[in-house]
């Protein structure tokens, strides 16, 4: 009966017409149920519910915050959207996605009032009709910045990923000053060219903090550059879009993982950042992808005393992504840590680095040997 009562009252969170005078029934009948029972209830729920089941009541809303505060979603992420004119917060329960949407905020110029009726609530609009709330805002940002408070608050969580395009940069200085706690990762999305990639791409690359990963999607100029420096962080990928990256700045990067696609460094610069490697710099990088867009005549001097493994090696990246390197060649740090490069692969496009820190372990797996940094495999 406690469980019903429960269900009822979270169906009735995503109705606008509820009648105070039930409501208040149904909360007086939940705060007699045993917390501890309500509480097994709120965890079998999924994020956009509970969400949903928060605007239901104030008293409903301060049992689910109860809830949180007690057993803390230890494995749970929120993340921050400012994309395409949509503010939006999204929360992954299993730490493999981007989460699934449980607020939105947009401008109220986007509003369809012919298709659902709205409620209007202390300066904004609000619409129950989809899985989750979508909240309409004169000012977008402001709409943004109060829906993100109100997920944060409600799952006692802090910001763990942004997603933004180019009108999003506001973004990164407001979490800066509202937590303590860096992000975990960022990731920029702007495919398609525009006046204002260029100068939103330098304002990221030298505002943002991530400890995690970034991940940059700008379709930026011919003539773009970046002189700054990169990191720490632990993955840096750039999809399609690497043709800006300079030999500088690969050099510059303080970054463990690095994969850049379109990139358009040369033989030359290869050696150039090999011998960079050989004395020292880049101390912390582990692997190295560079994919190109035309076939490379991979040349290397003679200097650098590569010596030939007659080996295919299997290096795994990531959780189910294992990278080939065939035909490989060592090469040796000045203090005596070594790496296997690789370029026999995709057309002779990519060129690929793994590092051998001390901790790598060999994984027998299917008759044969995955290699795998310790730290990856703790985690």
């Amino acid at each position: 009966m406690e469980y019903g009562v429960l269900g009822k009252a979270l169906e009735w969170g995503e109705m606008n017409w509820i009648e105070n005078w039930e409501t208040d029934r149904m909360m007086m009948v939940l705060l007699r149920t045993p917390f501890v029972v309500i509480s097994e209830i709120i965890s079998l729920l999924e994020p956009n519910e509970i969400v949903n089941a928060s605007f239901c009541s104030k008293n409903l809303k301060s049992i689910l915050k109860k809830h949180f505060r007690q057993r803390k979603p230890s494995k749970w992420r929120l993340f921050m959207r400012d994309c395409d004119s949509c503010g939006q917060v999204n929360i992954d329960k299993w730490e493999c996605s981007r989460g699934v949407p449980v607020l939105s905020a947009k401008h109220i110029l986007e509003q369809n009032e012919s298709d659902h009726k709205l409620v209007e609530t202390n300066g904004y609009k609000r619409d129950f009709s989809s899985e989750f709330p979508v909240l309409y805002f004169e000012d977008r940002v402001m709409g943004l910045k109060m829906i993100v408070e109100y997920a944060t608050d409600l799952f006692n969580l802090d910001i763990y990923g942004l997603f933004i395009d180019t009108n999003g940069t506001w973004a990164i200085n407001w979490i800066n000053n509202r937590q303590e706690k860096m992000l975990e990762c960022l990731w920029t999305v702007n495919p398609d060219y525009n006046s204002n990639v260029d100068e939103a791409l330098d304002y990221v690359l030298r505002n943002a903090r991530a400890s995690d990963y970034f991940i940059l999607e700008d379709n930026v100029s011919d003539n773009f550059r970046f002189n700054g420096k990169l990191g720490p962080i632990d993955y840096l990928y750039i999809p399609e879009t690497g043709h800006w990256v300079t030999l500088q700045n690969l050099m510059n990067f303080d970054i463990v993982k690095i994969i850049i696609e379109e990139s358009r460094l040369s033989v030359s610069d290869l050696n150039s950042f090999l011998r960079h490697w050989q004395a020292g710099g880049s101390h912390r990088l582990t692997f190295l992808e560079l994919e190109f867009k035309n076939d490379m005549n991979f040349e290397f001097d003679e200097d650098l005393e590569l010596v030939e493994t007659g080996q295919t090696i299997d290096y795994l990246l990531s959780e189910g992504e294992i990278i080939q390197l065939n035909f490989g060649y060592s090469i040796q740090r000045m203090d005596g840590v070594k790496a296997t490069i690789s370029w026999k692969s995709l057309e002779s496009r990519r060129f690929l680095m793994v590092v051998w820190h001390e901790g790598v372990q060999p994984i027998h797996q299917n008759n044969h040997i995955i290699y795998i940094h310790q730290e990856d495999l703790l985690e």
